[in-house]
């Protein structure tokens, strides 16, 4: 335990030494003023996952939310936290965009295709029947010969699309999409690609966003 406290201290000096000095004058302006922070970005807590390095963003342009499986539950169902940070980001801070991020090698995911694993955490069973429906859809639309791996890409991505319904719930959303205030997207990043494809305007394909093209 002290050897990753260690680490982390020595994170915090190369961070003070080699990359706030270079930074200072930005890292100054964002706290001299409120905090308008353009998306609220829902992702994994996954540790793989950094939401500013995938999107190149930097202090006060995000505003993140985390939780176990990307989750958003609809309102009224079970509010706490990420209800709380969705109201705050619509109302208070008037985020443009909200971004629904699932990610491969989720382990929500495979908790729901194998259920016997989360035996011992009934906290994290019972949170993730806010993707039970992702899992009902991604089984019905399963085709024969399908492979586990894509099934998971399946669920990853039908999960994603219930959390924007769900999202669509929240009186704080909807209101804002109506005044045409706010607009939403599920995306799913490929850790091991690098590769982040995003389903946008109500559409359920999921596509790559893709690098232009070099100069010959």
């Amino acid at each position: 335990m002290d050897n990753v406290l260690a680490e982390l201290k020595a994170g915090i000096r190369r961070f003070r030494t080699e990359i706030y000095p270079s930074n200072e004058a930005t890292y100054l302006q964002s706290v001299s003023e409120p905090q308008r922070p353009h998306a609220l970005f829902v992702t994994c807590a996954d540790s793989r996952i950094d939401p500013e390095l995938i999107t190149q963003s930097g202090p006060g342009d995000l505003f993140v939310t985390r939780n176990v499986g990307n989750l958003v539950p609809a309102y009224g169902e079970m509010m706490g936290g990420v209800s709380a940070v969705i109201e705050y980001a619509v109302m208070a801070l008037n985020v443009q965009h909200v971004v629904v991020c699932g990610h491969s090698d989720c382990g929500a995911m495979k908790g729901l295709l194998n259920p016997e694993s989360l035996e011992k955490m009934p906290t994290v069973r019972s949170w993730l029947k806010n993707a039970h429906a992702a899992l009902s859809v991604a089984d019905s639309l399963a085709a024969d010969g399908e492979t586990p791996g894509e099934l998971m890409r399946r669920l990853t991505e039908e999960n994603v699309l219930l959390q924007m319904q769900h999202l669509r719930t929240h009186p704080s959303v909807a209101g804002a999409m109506a005044r045409e205030e706010l607009t939403i997207s599920g995306w799913v990043y490929d850790i091991g690609k690098g590769e982040v494809r995003i389903s946008e305007d109500g559409g359920r394909v999921f596509l790559p966003v893709m690098t232009e093209a070099k100069n010959a």
